[in-house]
């Protein structure tokens, strides 16, 4: 809801700047409800409440709307950069200067309309009084940029510790895949030659993709779902040379999905764990499929086996050792909005489906 909103709004402004704008303009609107109040009743009551709120929420407004929307769209002009469009310089602190008096006389303009009198007229007859009133809205619109920018300096500091811890995750995650496989390998070696020199090349076609992926920023959004999948494929066709016809597997990305960024190798653990748990223990084998769809404002992602299954209230086989479940569900914990989740699915003898439900993008959503 609130991103469709944010999208309506700001349509025209940066994806990933019109959620962050929507919640600067509802803190606004609810202080200047307060300085409304205020000021009316410092006033003692002496003109109507509706004048006081509408000069307040019209003056707060235009300061926001001209210091705030149009800041991050001439950010090009003020040489600013995503996510917070901020930058200390002089270019910034004189757009700031002008923009906040140019949204004081609009608004002033406005509630002047409304109350049926000219606030301009006070230039002869209270000079110092109308100069008063340009300086506290100049005030108050300070605080607000000083706040914005500490509330802007704390989320980079929640994103980099977040990105931090999301890294060691990964650097665990990739030498217990690669171990794993070496001691399938070592097996293969000595039972079937040809399957493990095959598997061998697998895996050699699997680590050079790793290693693209491993230098790809997490925090860019450069890793998409499709890479994610494709490294998936390479992972599953390295299985398959070991388990032959028992492992089959498919997946269903949605074109206008395909571009979604996500964390790199968010869902390997839950294809290692649908394979360990799922269908190594069952004779015949069984299948693997990963599904992503859109549903609302959500990128709902299944890792879906045939396998054994297992009783719903004993998630601990997921975990396998640490990783697994508990590693993905700290990854999704872990990302910007905290609003994702990670539900499973199983019933014994009728496999296993682990769901991951996480916000869409901006850039899906537009």
């Amino acid at each position: 809801m609130k991103t469709a909103l944010a999208h309506w709004l700001f349509g025209w402004l940066p994806a990933d700047a019109r959620e962050r704008t929507l919640r600067r303009l509802l803190v606004v609107w609810g202080v200047a409800l307060a300085i409304g109040l205020i000021l009316w009743g410092i006033g003692a009551r002496s003109h109507p409440l509706d004048i006081a709120l509408v000069y307040s929420y019209a003056i707060s407004t235009a300061i926001w709307f001209c210091s705030d929307p149009l800041r991050v769209a001439l950010h090009r002009w003020l040489r600013t950069e995503p996510p917070h469009y901020w930058a200390p310089t002089l270019r910034m602190a004189g757009f700031m200067f002008v923009s906040t008096t140019i949204g004081y006389a609009v608004g002033t303009a406005i509630g002047d309309e409304y109350a049926g009198r000219s606030t301009w007229d006070m230039i002869g007859q209270s000079p110092l009084r109308l100069l008063g009133f340009w300086v506290s809205g100049m005030v108050i619109s300070g605080f607000f940029v000083l706040g914005f920018q500490q509330r802007a300096r704390a989320e980079d500091l929640r994103r980099q510790a977040t990105e931090a811890r999301l890294k060691l995750l990964e650097t665990q995650l990739e030498p217990h895949m690669l171990f794993n496989t070496l001691a399938n390998l070592r097996v293969l070696i000595q039972t079937d030659p040809p399957r493990a020199v095959a598997m061998l090349d697998r895996l050699n076609d699997y680590l050079r993709a790793t290693l693209r992926g491993s230098r790809t920023d997490p925090a860019s959004g450069a890793h998409t779902l499709a890479d994610e999948c494709a490294r998936l494929n390479d992972y599953l066709e390295l299985m398959a040379v070991r388990m032959g016809p028992r492992l089959s597997f498919g997946f269903e990305l949605p074109e206008e999905l395909r571009a979604h960024p996500v964390p790199p190798l968010l869902l390997q653990p839950l294809v290692e764990n649908a394979i360990r748990h799922g269908l190594e223990p069952r004779i015949e084998g069984g299948r693997i499929d990963v599904r992503a769809r859109r549903e609302g404002g959500m990128l709902r992602l299944d890792i879906a086996d045939t396998g054994v299954g297992m009783d719903p209230t004993d998630e601990a086989p997921l975990h396998d050792g640490g990783f697994g479940l508990a590693q993905v569900r700290e990854r999704v914990a872990s990302l910007p909005g905290g609003a994702g989740r990670v539900e499973v699915d199983s019933r014994p003898g009728a496999g296993t489906t682990v769901r991951l439900t996480l916000p869409l993008h901006p850039s899906i959503t537009a």
